[in-house]
């Protein structure tokens, strides 16, 4: 009986895991986009109709198009934006997913900001696609990470 169990938490264990990297995969690619500026990769994370929103430090929310962004994104040279990320809480039910991200981003090499990452992605045809994000930013207490 022993063995079942620790069969079952092992084998839930390993697709608990598999599902998480499939689920983090457009969202790792979404930075790796930022730090190659590479548009088409940018533009493959999203879908059709995802909104991009930040948090002012005065509480109003700004919305920016996601087509201004990869343009804007593509136009620096690969290694200047660097935003790491630590996934502290995913939530998954069927085919929507929240993923909570504090982060600090670094302009050619500088850390110029931090705060924290809010993403909603959606399963497409098998695929995990960012349908919202809305962050924080601030430039105080922020931690370095690696």
């Amino acid at each position: 009986m022993n063995k079942i169990v620790v069969s079952f938490l092992l084998f839930s264990g390993f697709c608990f895991g598999q599902q998480n990297q499939e689920i983090e995969k457009p969202i790792r690619n979404l930075f790796l986009a930022m730090r190659n500026a590479d548009a088409e990769l940018l533009k493959s994370v999203f879908t059709e109709n995802a909104i991009l929103q930040t948090i002012t430090k005065e509480g109003i929310v700004k919305t920016d198009s996601i087509q201004d962004f990869i343009t804007s994104v593509s136009q620096f040279s690969k290694g200047d934006l660097d935003e790491r990320i630590t996934i502290e809480a995913i939530h998954t039910d069927g085919n929507l997913t929240s993923v909570f991200t504090p982060y600090s981003f670094y302009l050619k090499g500088k850390l110029s900001h931090c705060g924290a990452n809010s993403f909603q992605l959606v399963q497409q045809n098998n695929d995990w696609k960012i349908q919202y994000i809305i962050d924080t930013r601030r430039k105080e207490k922020c931690r370095e990470i690696k």
